[in-house]
């Protein structure tokens, strides 16, 4: 196993693009886990555009393949007195394989604060047991999973949502954009909690706003709710949000899946 620290000291940066090798423990099918690549794109960011504010929003298309070697080519799209827009295309042997745009934004004072984002009550991880009754895909060895009372994939469940505690293996795993981005999409996508048996999936586009820094330590726990809201003609829509152990929200996402079954 290479563990998201290690893959992230070794990008190679030559001026606008970083360059690194994904090995096959990050793979999900034919692909790279997209969750991988989309933090690849942010950590490239980091590296070729200096003086970044926090990262505030993303938006994510995974339009092909990608796996061994590839390159990110960032470009900034705009720079203002709060806020920076950055372009990032992720590309391998078959072209393009995830194109990011991000949007970096410093604090500003304001005279709005209103918060409507309650964790739900769940058991805590020690009580939980492993949200995987088999294995999961081959990236999914890089993260602990913990059902904490939802449904699981391939359950049948009329009710397609899940609640996970999710954490890295990776006790390195730093506590910035790039690992919180990494870890928001471990998740099964949770129309598979409809399925009878497995069957193929691919993530098309993913969208995200963040709140919050991360929380400090080594590798905690976090609290993410997955829900397929509309599925039909083969695309399912999903919402995602995640929480801190103690409550803080940390992201809201959402995400466009093409199922084949």
């Amino acid at each position: 196993m290479t563990p998201l620290s290690t893959l992230l000291a070794s990008l190679e940066h030559h001026g606008e693009e970083c360059h690194v090798h994904i090995p096959p423990d990050w793979q999900q099918g034919r692909t790279t886990y997209g969750g991988l690549t989309a933090a690849l794109c942010v950590e490239a960011a980091h590296r070729t555009v200096p003086h970044l504010p926090p990262l505030r929003s993303a938006q994510f298309t995974f339009a092909g393949p990608a796996g061994g070697d590839v390159r990110m080519g960032t470009t900034i799209l705009r720079r203002g007195k709060s806020t920076v827009f950055v372009s990032v295309d992720l590309t391998g042997s078959h072209g393009l394989a995830t194109h990011a745009t991000l949007s970096f934004a410093a604090e500003r004072s304001s005279n709005l604060n209103y918060r409507h984002l309650p964790m739900p009550q769940v058991i805590p991880p020690e009580s939980c047991n492993d949200f995987f009754s088999t294995h999961g895909p081959t990236f999914s060895q890089h993260f602990d999973y913990l059902n904490a009372g939802g449904a699981s994939p391939m359950s049948s469940s009329k009710t397609p949502e899940y609640l996970i505690w999710l954490r890295h293996r990776d006790a390195n795993a730093s506590t910035g954009a790039a690992a919180l981005v990494a870890l928001a999409d471990a998740p099964p996508p949770a129309a598979m909690a409809m399925f009878e048996a497995s069957a193929p999936i691919s993530t098309m586009t993913w969208s995200l706003d963040l709140f919050a820094a991360e929380e400090a330590g080594s590798a905690p726990w976090r609290l993410i709710r997955s829900t397929a809201e509309l599925t039909g003609h083969g695309y399912s829509s999903q919402a995602m949000t995640m929480w801190t152990a103690s409550g803080e929200p940390l992201l809201v996402a959402r995400q466009n899946i093409a199922v084949f079954t």
